[in-house]
């Protein structure tokens, strides 16, 4: 089969090629699942898991990328609740090959079904994006209809979904963002947008919760816009400043198929739009990745058209 592999950490995208690998086997409680589209994330080169397995020894040359959407073709031994021929998506394990290839073995546990509805390109968009925004609003931030929310990077690939989710759950959302994003966010659901290059960030007033993307100083100065009980949730890595008088929370995303079924089901219903920036092919993938262009959606590879 076609796959990209990441062969030098230090090289970071351009030390990717695209080779012919065997395909893979399906282990106990796996899948193969014949990729239709993939997601990728940058910064995933840099992940200790991405050149190490568990235990530290190097797994290279190794797949990246770790959401899919596509068809199962195979099951591993005792293996349940997928089927051969059913449309799948999900979000892989970090310390195992992933999904730009035109096959992968999954865990059957990190899949949930796709609705036939549902374009595989928009289904590989939502697994990582998805499920940080869901998982940094209602499991972490705990937040409750009527509140009031900021979120970091609102025209982005998790920051459009999170001003989402926020709305629909009854929340005041405020986004930021550059100069350039501020149409973007409001479409997505911001009802007001701090421009971070010319706005002063500290004219939002007390929020309830901060949704922080960017880190560095932005995360430092929103420490101080949380309410007295509020919470600050990162996913850039641990807090620099904490609130006053509230919480301050970082967290890696972690695959949970009710959690992508209820986010699934939002873009069925047509209450969530995913935010793709830019859609290539497996044989363009890399050139792609070495773009010096900006982007504020998600990257998707189609591996199948």
């Amino acid at each position: 089969m076609k796959a990209i592999i990441a062969t030098d950490q230090a090289a970071g995208t351009a030390g990717m090629k695209l080779v012919e690998r065997p395909e893979p086997q399906a282990a106990i409680n796996d899948v193969i699942v014949e990729v239709h589209a993939a997601g990728f994330v940058p910064t995933e080169l840099t992940w200790p898991s991405t050149w190490v397995d568990r235990v530290g020894r190097e797994r290279t040359p190794s797949v990246p990328g770790h959401e899919l959407a596509g068809v199962v073709t195979a099951l591993g031994y005792g293996t349940t609740g997928l089927s051969v021929g059913q449309r799948v998506f999900g979000l892989t394990d970090w310390y195992r090959d992933g999904t730009l290839g035109e096959y992968v073995a999954v865990e059957a546990r990190n899949l949930a079904p796709l609705p036939g509805e549902v374009d595989f390109a928009v289904g590989a968009s939502l697994p990582i994006s998805g499920l940080t925004a869901w998982q940094g609003l209602f499991q972490h931030g705990r937040l409750q209809a009527g509140q009031s929310i900021l979120v970091h990077g609102a025209a982005g690939a998790v920051g459009a979904i999170a001003v989402q989710l926020a709305r629909d759950f009854g929340a005041y959302v405020i986004g930021t963002g550059r100069s350039a994003d501020r149409q973007k966010a409001l479409e997505f659901g911001a009802l007001e947008f701090v421009d971070l290059e010319n706005d002063v960030l500290e004219d939002v007033g007390g929020v309830d919760l901060v949704y922080d993307v960017i880190g560095g100083d932005i995360g430092k100065r929103s420490a101080g816009l949380i309410r007295a009980g509020g919470t600050l949730v990162s996913i850039v890595g641990p807090v620099e400043a904490r609130p006053a008088d509230g919480l301050a929370i970082d967290f890696v995303v972690e695959s949970n198929r009710a959690q992508l079924d209820e986010i699934v089901q939002r873009v069925r219903d047509g209450r969530l739009r995913t935010n793709i920036g830019n859609i290539s092919t497996l044989d363009s993938a890399i050139a792609t990745f070495n773009s010096t262009e900006r982007r504020t959606g998600k990257t998707i590879i189609r591996i199948r058209p």
